[in-house]
């Protein structure tokens, strides 16, 4: 059993790992090339344009692997069922099950590395090409309205509420752009603060640079009383929003880990925002290593095929077939999801499942009457 475990493992992984290596030598040309526009502008060179592709390597890996894990599977099996070893372990008492079990620990093996790179070395790749970009272009923008934050908190004077939002991020880490308007209890508008630059610290307090304080007071029966506004050159303004939350805020969701979207979704959901698009997010990254197990699946029932069902080149454009269509249903799934909105967890285990269910009935009948 060990020889046979050793001729699959090593057949597979080889297989995998060349799979693997010429999708991140393509995404990188890719990435590299298009980036090379940005070349004398701000001072950037070559080589910055070539650190910020390999930056975005792992996550690149981590999006492709499962994909990788597919091709270079049905092509080790195709290619041992074209040269009748595999007939050769099956007559020597490779039953199905056992096939199956050797292969899933492999799967199982194959989703812990995308795992931990997915979790531990993207997220640090995906920051560092924002600060990269960041860098050279004089900071960096939210999309849209920008990134809006909420937040209570009870006062001296009563319950709050505060409406945040910012416009982007300077090359050095700061936040630019920044806007705070507080209600009372009632929902009005009491002060409105438009800061040029703004920091958040350690402390419980964000330091806002060139700061415009709009003050409306509140108004008393028969007493009359003008909108105040005042210009601070810094101003500290106390806020229980930690520098984590306002970053997943303002940075894409690639640099953020499992974990920190599961604490940003939480934040959301008590501050009574908007969080489906994160739990989804959440779910689809905690799920995602399990395709690289579904992927094994998928690929086992090729072993099965005669050789006169198709060359291993046929078969593996079939397993690109497969990926292709994995990933365009991974991605419709999430969108369908947001749009009629599903329960996050649903969304995000469709794909999953239904690639899993077809693996499994091909695999069943490959077996049962061929």
């Amino acid at each position: 059993m060990k020889t046979v475990l050793r001729l699959l493992y090593l057949d597979i992984l080889s297989s995998v790992a060349f799979v693997a290596a010429a999708f991140l030598a393509l995404f990188f040309f890719i990435d590299f090339v298009d980036d090379l526009e940005g070349v004398g502008r701000r001072g950037r060179t070559v080589w910055h344009v070539a650190r910020g592709a390999l930056y975005e390597v792992p996550g690149h890996f981590y999006e492709l692997f499962p994909i990788a894990v597919l091709i270079g599977t049905i092509y080790a099996l195709a290619r041992l069922a074209q040269s009748s070893e595999f007939t050769i372990l099956r007559t020597s008492g490779l039953g199905p099950g056992r096939a199956l079990g050797m292969l899933s620990v492999l799967g199982v093996a194959f989703g812990a590395l995308t795992f931990i790179v997915g979790d531990f070395v993207a997220p640090i790749g995906e920051r560092a090409v924002v600060e990269l970009k960041a860098r050279f272009s004089g900071g960096l923008r939210v999309g849209g309205a920008g990134a809006w934050l909420k937040e209570h908190r009870s006062t001296s004077q009563g319950e709050r509420s505060y409406s945040i939002n910012i416009g982007g991020t300077a090359s050095d880490g700061g936040l630019q752009d920044v806007l705070i308007l507080e209600f009372d209890a009632d929902g009005r508008q009491i002060t409105r603060l438009g800061a040029k630059q703004a920091r958040v610290g350690n402390d419980g307090h964000w330091t806002l640079q060139d700061v415009i304080v709009t003050a409306w007071p509140t108004l008393v029966a028969g007493s009359e009383s003008n909108v105040k506004e005042q210009h601070h050159d810094s101003l500290r303004w106390p806020s229980t929003l930690s520098a984590d939350v306002v970053a997943a805020a303002v940075l894409p969701l690639g640099t953020m880990t499992t974990v920190e979207l599961w604490r940003y979704s939480e934040h959301l959901s008590g501050q009574e925002q908007a969080a489906q698009r994160h739990e989804i997010r959440f779910w689809k990254k905690a799920l995602y290593p399990l395709a690289c197990l579904v992927m094994v699946a998928l690929a086992l029932p090729f072993a099965y095929m005669h050789a006169r069902a198709g060359s291993v080149s046929l078969k593996v454009f079939g397993g690109i077939m497969l990926g292709i269509g994995f990933v365009l249903l991974n991605n419709l799934a999430g969108h369908i999801g947001l749009l009629r909105d599903w329960t996050p967890w649903v969304a995000a285990a469709t794909p999953s499942l239904i690639f899993l269910a077809l693996s499994m009935a091909a695999f069943a009948w490959l077996v049962r009457y061929r």
